[in-house]
């Protein structure tokens, strides 16, 4: 029965990944990228930005924090794992795809920020909300699509929010050091709880402080290893561009792969990592203390670039400039292949994938919870919160000991029904995306403080 029900949901999760999927979501990006007049040319603005708080404005946590936390949700394990996977499957062309799609996906992460701000509501407690469900009820008049995306938001959370990545975290652990997976699975959710129980203020300090520490000591040890595998960097550069572009065998270690097949799960990859349009990012970015919904737009931008354009290409030319350089590394699997290829580096390289995967796991776990928190809010906003949050900290435990690959075909579909409403709710607004990107970038206002309440 269990793998009867899991065989269907891997299908429908096949099928709402597909061709259809990718193509709905790339030409978001595209689409966006042009009426929006290419918004990745102001991403040093949205960096400087970001590190700067603005104290003149409304909002629960400041614009770095916002930043931090949806950061802290998008890092996962997809960064490193995602991207070997990728390889494995597509060829080393696929890396170039994925690092296309994220600098694409910049555009649609801008429009999620951009919508967020602008029909971000307060409760009485002065905490703001907003995200994909308030800005198909206040800008579309979908109340029914809006819930929807909410429902389909909070059952995500449990999927590629907890459970899959506390697994990741105690499979490694006890792969790794002999950990058992239960008392690993009691300390994470212990961690969890103390993180989570003091709201969005306590899980954006703790990503403040984890995020920033993670990725610099994640992109320094991918460039140790890059200048360890230096005579190798400059020909698995000129694979990966071959590769994407040419039917031709890959060579350095890997088999042939077709344009389509490189295309295809390098996108696919990408999109999934970053989650540009995926309308997850958005949650917190509506609780971000910003003058202009545009400000905002831009800081939350620049987390795509981070993830993708830098994390997740970093990842990708560490893996095939390994493979190129050690030729009996296997690829079968993305995880194997990721395993081989980072363990094949002295001293850095196992330290480096073990620090990486548990700490990118554990700030997901943390960012999701407050994505399904809100959604949950949105759905009741008087009774079910807390019980989510101590469903939320059980199903860490139960993920760390369970067999998760019916969870992460329900998780995967979740995810893609997520991004379906969020999208439209892109595209119908596309009006509204342009008129406020007039007024306050395009015309050198990003300075003015909103009237809008």
């Amino acid at each position: 029965m269990i793998e009867t029900i899991n065989n269907i949901l891997s299908d429908i999760s096949g099928w709402l990944w597909g061709w259809i999927m990718i193509f709905l979501l790339l030409g978001t990006h595209i689409y966006l990228t042009v009426i929006l007049r290419f918004p990745q040319r102001y991403i040093w603005k949205a960096i400087k930005l970001s590190i700067h708080k603005d104290n003149d404005s409304t909002g629960n946590v400041s614009q770095f924090g916002a930043l931090a936390t949806s950061l802290a949700a998008t890092i996962g394990t997809g960064n490193i794992i995602g991207v070997a996977t990728a390889v494995a499957l597509g060829g080393p062309g696929a890396v170039l795809w994925c690092w296309l799609t994220g600098l694409f996906g910049i555009s649609t992460k801008y429009a999620e920020g951009l919508l967020a701000v602008k029909y971000r509501v307060k409760d009485e407690k002065g905490h703001f909300l907003g995200g994909p469900m308030y800005a198909l009820e206040r800008g579309l008049g979908w109340k029914k699509m809006a819930t929807l995306f909410a429902l389909f938001t909070a059952v995500a959370s449990f999927g590629i929010g907890s459970t899959v990545q506390a697994n990741a975290i105690t499979t490694l652990t006890h792969e790794t050091y002999g950990i058992s997976p239960a008392i690993m699975g009691i300390l994470i959710a212990t961690l969890v709880a103390l993180v989570v129980i003091g709201g969005i203020k306590s899980i954006a300090r703790v990503c403040t402080m984890l995020v920033p520490f993670m990725a610099f000591f994640y992109i320094a040890g991918c460039i140790y290893i890059l200048v360890v595998n230096g005579s190798y960097v400059v020909p698995a550069l000129k694979l990966i561009v071959e590769s994407a572009f040419t039917t031709k065998a890959a060579g350095g270690g890997f088999a042939g792969s077709t344009i389509m097949i490189a295309a295809r799960y390098g996108i696919a990859r990408g999109l999934f990592s970053n989650e540009s349009g995926m309308g997850s990012a958005p949650i917190v970015a509506a609780a971000a203390q910003t003058r202009n919904p545009v400000r905002q737009a831009l800081v939350s931008s620049s987390g795509t670039f981070w993830d993708t354009v830098v994390i997740c290409a970093l990842t990708g030319l560490v893996i095939v400039s390994s493979v190129i350089a050690y030729p009996d590394i296997s690829h079968e699997n993305g995880a194997t292949l990721t395993k081989m290829a980072f363990a094949k580096i002295p001293y850095i390289g196992a330290p480096l994938l073990t620090f990486g995967l548990i700490t990118f796991a554990f700030s997901t776990i943390l960012g999701w919870e407050l994505y399904g928190e809100r959604a949950v809010s949105y759905l009741d906003s008087k009774h079910w919160k807390y019980y989510y949050r101590a469903s939320y900290i059980m199903s860490v435990f139960v993920g760390s000991i369970m067999h998760l690959s019916i969870v992460w075909n329900l998780a995967d579909c979740m995810n893609a029904l997520m991004a379906i409403p969020n999208l439209l709710s892109l595209l119908f607004l596309s009006g509204v995306l342009v008129s406020e990107t007039r007024k306050y970038l395009w015309n050198n206002q990003l300075d003015e403080t909103s009237d809008e309440e």
